[in-house]
């Protein structure tokens, strides 16, 4: 079975054709768009393996954008003792779930 490691996001992620995973938010892209990532560090195909340095030029991983959201609540919680000094603040990251169409 043929796979990719790509990096997007500051992260790399392990895919094959037809993966389901989440990423980071997409800039400039909606639900339903069609996205290529050329920034492919291994392609194995499984008789051959290739690595770049860093990247494979002309290697890509084309993916399609299935959803958009956000992610569980992350609470942080800030605490001085013996000072009556306490904070909760929460964040909820935003993320894309991508399908992987192809690999080249």
């Amino acid at each position: 079975m043929a796979y990719a490691i790509i990096e997007t996001g500051g992260k790399q992620y392990k895919v094959a054709e037809g993966d389901i995973f989440s990423i980071e938010k997409l800039k400039d892209h909606k639900t339903g768009d069609t996205v290529i990532f050329d920034k492919v560090l291994v392609v194995d195909t499984g008789s051959t393996t290739t690595v770049g340095t860093p990247y494979i030029e002309g290697a890509t991983v084309e993916v399609s954008l299935t959803e958009e959201g956000k992610g569980k609540k992350i609470h942080i919680m800030k605490y001085k003792a013996k000072s009556r000094y306490k904070r909760r603040l929460g964040h909820r990251q935003p993320f894309a779930k991508v399908a992987v169409k192809k690999i080249k």
